[in-house]
């Protein structure tokens, strides 16, 4: 009974981890623009976004996983802008933009 739940699951298994090692390629990136009052508040850190990325390679939308809330709708505004390679499904990309307040952007 357990072998048959272990080869019934297997291909989705398969699935998942060969998509996550397929990754697509980033053609182009907006930088996010520091937002003011994270500046001022020297708020800094990492902002996980994840796109739904179309076959074009355009984002469909964008979701915020983690990171400062302050920070967090610059992130999304960047990532809505940037573009992947074709691919011929729509995927979720999983991206990180780090905001450091003493850097000059």
């Amino acid at each position: 009974m357990v072998l048959v739940c272990v080869f019934a699951f297997a291909p989705t298994l398969c699935r998942a981890q060969q998509e996550q090692a397929e990754q697509r390629k980033i053609v182009s990136r907006v930088t996010p623009d520091y937002p003011p009052v994270a500046r001022t508040m020297m708020i800094g850190g990492t902002v996980r976004v994840e796109a739904l990325v179309t076959a074009n390679g355009t984002v469909k939308s964008a979701e915020v996983k983690g990171g400062h809330p302050v920070l967090a709708e610059a992130a999304v505004r960047a990532v809505r802008k940037w573009k992947w390679q074709a691919a011929e499904h729509e995927t979720h990309e999983v991206v990180e933009l780090k905001f450091e307040p003493l850097s000059q952007h």
